[in-house]
C-alpha cells in the first residue's frame, strides 16, 4: 500500500465493506462486501470518492494516484495471471462509476479497456473466436469514443446501423467477424476524424483516460439533473471501480442478466429479472435487445441458475432487503458483477417492508424507516378504470405502476418544451438512455417498444415514481417521423393523447378515466384494513402508518377552510386544524358584502356591513367546529389586503367607460373604481394586511372573533367540545399583538356572559416576518402559541414574491445550483430554517410552555418535517391530502430515519 502518512486513494475489493459507501461508492462497497462473503466476484480495485473530489477541485488527479493504481493493477494482473493489454493473452478491465447514492445510467461505463489492434489477436486466440474479439473491440471503441473522448454517440450508432443495413439484418448477432471488423474500422475512423488523433493503442493510457472520464461524468448534464431531482449532494463525488473483465458474449453458453430477489414493481416474492444470452451487461440495461425472463435461465443453464438462486437468497438475508443483482455467465461460470439495495415502486416498498417484518428480518421501527412520505404520496394518485372512449392499442411490460395520460412526444427536448408550457406529455421512445433524463422528468410517463423491467427506462422510472410501460414490441416506433403504429395499423402522431398503465402494461389511444386508488379509499374510511376488502397494499400501509403514529412526537394538523375539508382531514388522520383561512369565507356571493364594507362612508354603514357578514362567518365556524369536535381549530383572522376582494382595476375601468359611452351612470361601479384607486398599493404583500387591518379597520377583527366565539358557544350548548384558537397574522411587534389580544379577550368575555357558557380560546400569532423572529422573546409574552407561516417567511427572507419569480428565474437558479430545490417546496434550512430555530429559542426563553407549529405547506413536505421535528415544534399543519405523508414522516423523524436528500 501507500507509504506512511500518505492518503490511501485506492482499495482492493477485499479491503472494504458495505458500510464504506461514502468512500468507496455504493458499487465498490458492495463489491467488497460480496468479495468478503466469498461470492464469485471478478478481482479488482476501487478508486475513492476522495480522489474524485480532488480531481474536480484541482482538474488533475492526486499526485500519488498513478503509483497506487499501478500497485493495485500489478496485484490484479498477478491474480488473473494476465497483463493489461498483453498481445498474447491480454487482461481486460471495465472502468465503472459508483457513487454513494445509486444513480442508474447517469454516469458512463467503459468495457474492455486494454484492448488494442495488437492485443485483439491474443484475445481471439485465447477465446477461440475471431468474432468475439472483434465484438469486444467495437464495444471498447464505441464506449471509449463517447464517454472518454466526448464524441457524439449517435455517430457510432449510425455507423453500426449502416453495416447491419448493408448486411440485411437488424440484429447485432447476425454480424460475423468480418462485418464486426468493418464496424471497428469505421468506429476508429470516427475517432480520428473528430479527435484529430488515432484511437489510443497504449493500454495504460486507455485506463488513465477512462478513470478521469468517470470523474468528469460526475458533472455531466444528466448527472447534475438527476442529483438535483434526487437531492444527492453535489460534492459527494463518485468512486471508480476497475474490474477484471468477464465475458457474457462468448457464445450461447454465456450471457448476462439482472436479478431481483423480489419483484421491484409489486413486491411479490419470487424470481424476477431478465437474462440475455451471448451479451454483455450494457445490452440488458440499454434495452436494445429484448431479454427473456430470468426463470428461463433454469432451462438454458440449470447449474448456473441453481447457483444464482443460492446467491440471491444469501444476499437478501445479508442485506435484509430487496437486492438488485447484476451477473454474467462466462461459458457456464457464474460471476457476480454488482449488488445493491434495489430501487422499487412505492407499492413494493410498503409490501416488502411488512414482508420483512413478518419474516423476522427487520422490526417494525425499521419498516417505518424503509418507506418514505414521497412513496406514500405516489400511492394516492388516481388509477385507470374501464370505460370511456379510449381505444386499447397494445400491451407491454408493466415496468413502473401508475396512470399516465398525455400527448405523445418522441424526443426528450420536445417533452421538456411542451411540459414547460403546461402540456401533459408521455415520452415515447424505442428505448431510453441517460440523455433522455430531462424528458423523463418532464413527462407524465414513459413508453418504449424495447427493453424489459431492468432496462434504463424501467429502472429510472421506478426510482422517480414515474409510470412506465416497456417492451411494447407490437408498436412500430418511428422517432424520426414522430409517430408510432399499433398492430391494427392505427397511427399515433406526436400530439395525440395516449394513456399508459404501468400496473398492467396496457396502452390506449385517448384519455382513460381514473378513480381513487385503494389507499385513498382506506384513508377516506371506505375500506376497513382488517376486512377482506382490503388488499395487501392497504394492510401494509395501515400497519406502517399505525406504528408511525405510535412513535411520532410531532402532532399533525390540517389546513382547512370548510367543513368538508375539515371532515376529510380528520378521516385522513389530522388531529386538528392548524390553519383556517377566513379570507376564503369572503369569496363568491359574499364579495358584495365585503365591497359594501369597503365602500362604507361612516361607522354606521361599516357596522351594518359587518353585521351582515357576522352570521355567515358564524355558520362557517359552527360547521368546522362540528367536523373537528374535540380537536383544536386554529382560525387565522383576515390576512390579505382588502382590495383583493374588489374587482380588477382594468376590468372595472372598462366597465365604467363602456357605461359612460352608453350614456349610463353606475354609481356603485364609480365608487368601487374610486376605492380601487385609493387602495392601490405598489407592493400589496408589504402593505395594509394582516394585523394592520385589525388595527386600521374598526370592528373587523372583533366581528370575526365574535363569530368564532358564538359558534363555539352554540356548539358547547349542543354538547360538543369546540376548541378554538385565534391566530393574529403578520405581527411584527409585540405592541400590535397586545392591542388585538386585548380586543379579542373583551369580545370573548362578552360572548361568554351573553351566552352563559365558559369558553377557552388560545390566542397566538403567525411568525412570518423577520422582525417577529428577532423579537420572538417579546412577542411570546403576549402569545399562547406561535405558528410559522413559512410561505411568507420564505418570501420575506429571500426578498421575492413567489407568484412573480417562480416562472421568471427559478429554473436558472436551479441550473446554476443556487437552489437545489425550490425554497417554497422544501424549507431553506440555512436561511429560513435558521430563523425558525431562532424564533423557537427566543419564544421559549420567555415562555417555556409556548406551543409551536407550522402552517405553511412546508408542513407536508417530507424533508421539512424532519427539520420541524429536530427544531422542537409541537405540530405541523398541511393540506388534507398531505396529512398521511406528514404522519409517516413525523414517525420516521422520531426513529432517526434519513430525511429526503440527506
Amino acid at each position: 500500500m501507500s507509504g506512511t502518512g500518505a492518503t490511501t486513494w485506492v482499495y482492493d475489493f477485499g479491503q472494504g465493506s458495505k458500510e464504506q459507501k461514502d468512500l468507496l461508492g455504493g458499487k465498490g462497497a458492495n463489491l467488497a462486501e460480496m468479495t468478503n462473503l466469498g461470492l464469485p466476484v471478478p478481482p479488482g480495485f476501487t478508486i475513492t470518492t476522495d480522489a474524485c473530489r480532488y480531481f474536480l477541485a484541482h482538474r488533475s488527479t492526486p499526485p500519488e494516484l498513478a503509483d497506487q493504481v499501478t500497485e493495485h493493477l500489478t496485484a490484479l494482473e498477478k491474480a488473473m495471471g494476465k497483463t493489461l493489454g498483453d498481445p498474447a493473452d491480454p487482461l481486460l478491465v471495465s472502468v465503472r462509476s459508483g457513487a454513494a447514492a445509486s444513480m442508474p445510467g447517469m454516469m458512463e461505463t467503459v468495457l474492455n479497456v486494454g484492448l488494442t489492434d495488437e492485443s485483439r489477436h491474443g484475445l481471439a486466440a485465447q477465446s477461440g473466436s475471431e468474432r468475439f474479439a472483434w465484438d469486444s473491440y467495437r464495444r471498447l471503441v464505441q464506449m471509449f469514443g463517447k464517454t472518454v473522448l466526448g464524441i457524439d454517440g449517435d455517430l457510432f450508432e449510425r455507423a453500426l446501423e449502416e453495416v447491419k443495413r448493408e448486411q440485411g439484418s437488424d440484429s447485432d448477432l447476425d454480424l460475423d467477424a468480418g462485418h464486426l471488423e468493418d464496424v471497428v474500422r469505421r468506429f476508429q475512423a470516427i475517432v480520428t476524424e473528430h479527435c484529430g488523433r488515432d484511437f489510443p493503442q497504449d493500454p495504460r493510457e486507455q485506463l488513465d483516460l477512462a478513470i478521469n472520464a468517470v470523474f468528469d461524468s460526475w458533472n455531466s448534464e444528466r448527472a447534475v439533473i438527476y442529483r438535483r431531482r434526487e437531492r444527492i449532494p453535489a460534492d459527494a463525488g463518485t468512486a471508480v471501480n476497475v474490474v477484471a473483465m468477464v465475458f457474457g458474449n462468448l457464445g450461447m453458453d454465456s450471457g448476462t442478466g439482472v436479478a431481483f430477489t423480489r419483484d421491484p414493481g409489486s413486491g411479490e416474492q419470487g424470481v424476477y429479472g431478465d437474462y440475455l444470452q451471448n451479451a454483455q451487461g450494457e445490452d440488458v440495461v440499454a434495452g436494445i435487445r429484448n431479454t427473456v425472463p430470468l426463470t428461463e435461465l433454469e432451462h438454458i443453464d440449470a447449474d448456473a441458475y441453481r447457483q444464482l438462486r443460492g446467491v440471491m437468497a444469501r444476499l437478501e438475508a445479508h442485506y435484509r432487503d430487496l437486492c438488485d443483482i447484476e451477473f454474467t455467465i462466462e461459458r457456464g461460470k457464474l460471476w457476480m458483477l454488482q449488488t445493491r439495495v434495489g430501487k422499487r415502486t412505492a407499492a413494493a416498498a410498503f409490501r416488502i417492508a411488512t414482508q420483512l417484518v413478518d419474516e423476522g428480518l427487520i422490526d417494525t421501527d425499521e419498516a417505518v424507516r424503509r418507506v418514505t412520505g414521497d412513496q406514500l404520496a405516489q400511492l394516492m394518485f388516481p388509477r385507470f378504470v374501464s370505460g370511456g372512449d379510449a381505444t386499447e392499442l397494445t400491451r407491454g411490460m408493466n415496468a413502473s405502476p401508475g396512470a399516465a395520460v398525455g400527448r405523445a412526444v418522441f424526443s426528450s427536448e420536445t417533452a421538456v418544451e411542451w411540459a414547460g408550457r403546461g402540456e401533459r406529455v408521455v415520452l415515447v421512445r424505442r428505448e431510453t438512455n441517460p440523455d433522455d433524463l430531462a424528458g423523463m422528468i418532464a413527462a407524465e410517463g414513459v413508453l418504449t417498444n424495447r427493453g424489459g423491467k431492468t432496462s434504463h427506462a424501467a429502472v429510472v422510472a421506478r426510482g422517480m415514481g414515474k409510470t412506465c410501460v416497456c417492451g411494447a414490441e407490437e408498436l412500430d416506433v418511428d422517432t424520426a417521423a414522430r409517430r408510432f403504429t399499433a398492430p391494427d395499423g392505427t397511427v399515433v402522431s406526436e400530439g395525440d393523447v395516449i394513456s399508459i398503465d404501468g400496473s398492467t402494461g396496457r396502452v390506449w389511444l385517448g384519455e382513460v378515466p381514473v378513480e381513487p386508488p385503494s389507499v385513498v379509499r382506506y384513508f377516506e374510511g371506505a375500506i376497513d384494513p382488517d376486512s377482506e376488502q382490503a388488499d395487501d397494499l392497504v394492510r401494509s400501509v395501515h400497519r406502517i402508518l399505525t406504528h408511525a403514529d405510535r412513535v411520532r412526537r410531532l402532532g399533525v394538523r390540517a389546513n382547512a377552510d370548510t367543513a368538508g375539508d375539515a371532515a376529510r382531514a380528520r378521516r385522513f388522520g389530522a388531529h386538528g386544524i392548524g390553519l383556517c383561512r377566513t379570507e376564503h369565507m369572503f369569496l363568491g356571493d359574499r364579495r358584495q358584502l365585503v365591497e359594501t364594507l369597503i365602500l362604507a362612508e361612516d361607522d354606521a354603514d361599516r357596522q351594518a356591513a359587518l353585521a351582515a357578514l357576522a352570521p355567515l362567518q358564524k355558520q362557517d365556524f359552527l360547521h368546522i367546529f362540528a367536523a373537528m369536535d374535540g380537536l383544536p381549530v386554529t382560525v387565522r383572522l383576515l390576512d390579505p389586503p382588502l382590495h383583493e376582494f374588489l374587482p380588477d382595476l382594468t376590468e372595472l375601468s372598462v366597465r365604467v367607460a363602456m357605461a359612460q359611452a352608453r350614456g349610463e351612470h353606475d354609481e356603485r361601479a364609480h365608487r368601487l373604481l374610486a376605492a380601487v384607486h385609493a387602495m392601490h398599493e405598489e407592493n400589496p404583500m408589504l402593505g395594509l394586511r394582516g394585523v394592520r387591518l385589525g388595527l386600521v379597520v374598526p370592528g373587523l377583527f372583533a366581528m370575526q372573533v365574535r363569530a368564532i366565539a358564538e359558534a363555539a358557544a352554540e356548539r358547547r350548548r349542543a354538547g360538543g367540545d369546540p376548541r378554538p384558537e385565534i391566530m393574529i397574522p403578520l405581527v411584527s411587534a409585540v405592541q400590535e399583538l397586545e392591542a388585538i389580544r386585548e380586543e379579542t379577550e373583551e369580545v370573548l368575555a362578552q360572548v361568554c356572559e351573553e351566552q352563559g357558557v365558559e369558553l377557552t380560546a388560545h390566542i397566538g400569532t403567525m411568525i412570518e416576518v423577520p422582525r417577529a423572529v428577532v423579537t420572538a422573546d417579546e412577542i411570546a409574552t403576549a402569545a399562547d402559541f406561535f405558528s410559522f407561516g413559512t410561505n411568507d417567511l420564505t418570501q420575506m427572507t429571500w426578498g421575492f414574491s413567489r407568484d412573480d419569480v417562480e416562472a421568471a428565474f427559478f429554473s436558472a437558479y436551479l441550473e446554476r445550483g443556487i437552489f437545489s430545490v425550490s425554497p417554497f417546496e422544501t424549507l431553506d434550512r440555512a436561511g429560513v430554517g435558521a430563523l425558525v430555530r431562532m424564533a423557537v429559542e427566543g419564544g421559549r426563553s420567555t415562555r417555556p410552555d409556548l406551543k409551536l407549529g407550522v402552517c405553511g405547506e412546508h408542513g407536508g413536505d417530507p424533508d421539512s418535517v424532519h427539520f420541524f421535528h429536530d427544531v422542537g415544534l409541537d405540530y405541523v399543519s398541511c393540506s388534507p391530502f398531505r396529512v398521511p405523508v406528514a404522519r409517516l414522516e413525523a414517525g420516521r423523524a422520531a426513529l432517526g430515519a434519513e430525511r429526503a436528500g440527506s
